[in-house]
């Protein structure tokens, strides 16, 4: 079976204000790296728009609402926070965002695809039940998650989130499911502070590897290994999301963890073994951070690599 890429235009149409680093241009870096002839072998698909339904399991009807019925001129911003604005194409930009992911995980379990990348913005991670922040309208990853629940009947589906900063959307989510994962390896402190070891979810199913400023590659391997993989394992998935973010990357401006793209693809590779293991190989990831352009483009492609090799 192939790798998916899941995408649409729309997502591209959620515009920022200007000098904000979750710009359209970082989507557009992800597509033209996989537009290289190595990734002509992936099966491309246009996402379709999410459903309510889908939404809702993973976030209040006011904050769904209240995303979805903005009104914004063209050219205008709407400010949730200081970091999280809307604008005109927001509305599409986001249900089709949720709806890459939910179609991959139909796919995925259907056997159509062995796994999928979801190429899609705005990032999700740090959306929680109640509201929007870091970047964030709606939660990406866990809409798949619960979808795969709900949909398909799993009982135990798992995140495993190598972006730079903490996933406290996704945690904020899963912490009172004990059917629900949530692995995190990140920077810390960075924003949005979350994420220290102790917070650990009802069951243990929240696993949160904090790593300290100017960790390197030694570090980052070594605690994936031994603290995110035999959590992984011993949960027993059904099905893994991955929330793909690159900004661990040396380059990015945002952090300072001294990864590069290799370590992404590492990563992807330790991750896809385990799902070949647990879960047939089921694996989707969704596009989260990464802000330096360049090594956003590089760091998609060795992910994606990893993805098409398992």
């Amino acid at each position: 079976m192939a790798t998916g890429l899941i995408t649409h235009s729309s997502c591209l149409g959620h515009v920022t204000p200007p000098g904000h680093p979750e710009r359209v241009a970082r989507l557009e870096s992800v597509l033209h790296a996989l537009n290289d002839p190595e990734f002509h072998a992936l099966v491309r698909i246009e996402a379709p728009r999410a459903n309510r339904e889908a939404l809702l399991r993973a976030h209040a009807a006011n904050h769904v609402d209240a995303i979805l019925d903005a009104r914004i001129a063209e050219g205008h911003f709407a400010y949730i926070d200081g970091d999280t604005s809307v604008s005109s194409g927001s509305c599409d930009a986001v249900l089709h965002a949720a709806g890459a992911v939910t179609l991959a995980v139909d796919t995925v379990v259907a056997g159509r695809l062995r796994n999928a990348f979801c190429a899609v913005r705005p990032p999700g991670h740090h959306a929680e039940r109640n509201g929007s922040m870091g970047f964030c309208l709606f939660n990406n990853v866990a809409i798949g998650a619960l979808h795969a629940q709900a949909v398909h009947g799993l009982d135990r589906v798992a995140v495993v989130d190598f972006d730079v900063h903490h996933g406290n959307g996704t945690q904020d989510i899963f912490f009172n499911s004990p059917g629900l994962f949530y692995a995190s390896i990140h920077q810390s402190p960075l924003y949005p502070g979350t994420g220290s070891a102790a917070e650990r979810g009802i069951s243990g199913n929240i696993v949160n590897v904090p790593l300290p400023p100017g960790a390197a590659r030694e570090q980052f391997r070594a605690a994936f290994e031994q603290m995110v993989l035999p959590a992984l394992i011993e949960f027993e998935p059904q099905f893994i999301l991955v929330s793909a973010g690159f900004d661990a990357h040396r380059d990015d401006p945002l952090a300072e963890l001294y990864l590069d793209e290799g370590d992404f693809g590492w990563a992807t590779g330790k991750i896809c073994a385990i799902a070949a293991r647990a879960c047939s190989g089921r694996v989707v990831s969704a596009l989260e951070g990464g802000y330096d352009l360049d090594a956003l483009g590089r760091s998609a492609a060795a992910h994606v690599r990893a993805l098409m090799e398992a």
